[in-house]
């Protein structure tokens, strides 16, 4: 629980508050940048973003994340990676060895998928399993772990089950989406898995998070981090600034 807290969890209240400020918004926020043709020159200028707006994290392809530890060096500001991304198809072993990995290279936070072929096969056991081996591997090390169930391709029942699932593997967070299916986060998905994992898990909305409508809205249904390639925009927005063309950029 104290690692959802330090997290952000516990900023809830204060963001809901009308004495939010851009700061508070950006410390919910994972600014996040996936894309498999993304350069090095594009991972810098997210995370020179990132420190000067003081984002949660940044979150990067695992390729990514010695880069991002240096330019982020001194800043506070942590380095996600993903595991298992973004189909959640490789095994556990496999999946812990990334993890490891990750962290050997400065990762603070991990954000994977999970087996969802063995979910649809109703095989909740094997969820379970494969979502500890990365808990464990990266608890070890105090590194927080976001479970991606990728609500665009399950029914809510199976959101339910993947829910449970995180939790009693002992991960920190559930989040919606990889970002990579047909939709991403929905006001009714973070209302479920909030109402599912109660006040003890961090809930991560990802994927369709556009701007500060977006964030509120979700904010509003239970999430407590966003993730989001536009987190220049949503600070910008939260501060009643002009977006500027970078924002978008990504």
């Amino acid at each position: 629980m104290q690692r959802v807290v330090d997290a952000g969890a516990s900023r809830i209240g204060l963001v809901l508050g009308e004495t939010a400020t851009a700061r508070d918004w950006a410390s919910l926020v994972d600014h996040t940048l996936l894309k498999p043709e993304a350069s090095e020159a594009d991972i810098t200028r997210l995370c020179e973003e990132a420190a000067q707006y003081r984002f949660a994290s940044v979150c990067v392809n695992p390729t990514w994340v010695k880069t991002s530890v240096c330019v982020l060096r001194g800043s506070g500001v942590p380095v996600c990676t993903v595991v298992g991304f973004p189909l959640g198809a490789t095994l556990a072993d496999v999946k812990a060895y990334e993890t490891r990995r990750a962290i050997y290279d400065g990762a603070r936070e991990i954000d994977m998928v999970i087996n969802i072929g063995a979910l649809k096969s109703g095989d909740d056991c094997a969820v379970e399993y494969d979502i500890r081996a990365v808990v464990e591997a990266a608890h070890e090390h105090g590194v927080l772990v976001k479970t991606i169930i990728e609500t665009a391709l399950l029914t809510d029942d199976e959101k339910v089950r993947a829910c449970l699932a995180a939790k009693r593997a002992g991960a920190d967070f559930v989040k919606t989406s990889t970002g990579f299916a047909k939709s991403g986060a929905t006001v009714a998905d973070i209302t479920l898995m909030r109402r599912t994992v109660g006040s003890e898990m961090g809930v991560k909305a990802a994927g369709g998070v556009k701007g500060i409508t977006d964030a509120r809205a979700m904010v509003e249904a239970g999430a407590t981090r966003l993730g989001a390639s536009v987190g220049v925009k949503i600070a910008q927005e939260a501060s009643g600034q002009k977006t500027t063309s970078s924002a978008a950029a990504y």
